[in-house]
């Protein structure tokens, strides 16, 4: 399974779109076998969801996310999870042991 997560640097980021890059995990069970880093093509409405399926990604971390980007993901049958924070790895490892739940973060304006 890939998991992606909206970073900057080696962290989760706060509002996904605005992310510096996104880190994805190649997961097998438990254990993480492999990561990449892309860096953000850019942020345009409905356009990141579309990119990270494209890259295999099933899950996506971050810390906060608009409406419309978890609309996206989950017609593209991606799973969302908000609320996240740390370093990237670590939430990733916590996602894997069913320790890191959604707190349903709905980021409804934008603060840059």
């Amino acid at each position: 399974m890939i998991i992606a997560v909206a970073c900057e640097g080696a962290s989760v980021t706060e509002h996904f779109g605005h992310c510096e890059s996104f880190m994805l995990f190649d997961t097998e069970g438990d254990t993480i076998k492999s990561a990449v880093s892309l860096p953000n093509p850019g942020h345009r409405p409905g356009f990141l969801p579309k990119f990270l399926k494209a890259q295999g990604a099933e899950v996506i971390l971050s810390g906060g996310m608009g409406g419309g980007a978890i609309d996206i993901f989950n017609e593209l049958g991606v799973q969302v999870v908000t609320g996240a924070s740390g370093e990237a790895r670590q939430a990733v490892e916590s996602y894997l042991r069913g320790k890191l739940v959604s707190s349903g973060t709905v980021c409804h304006s934008h603060m840059h």
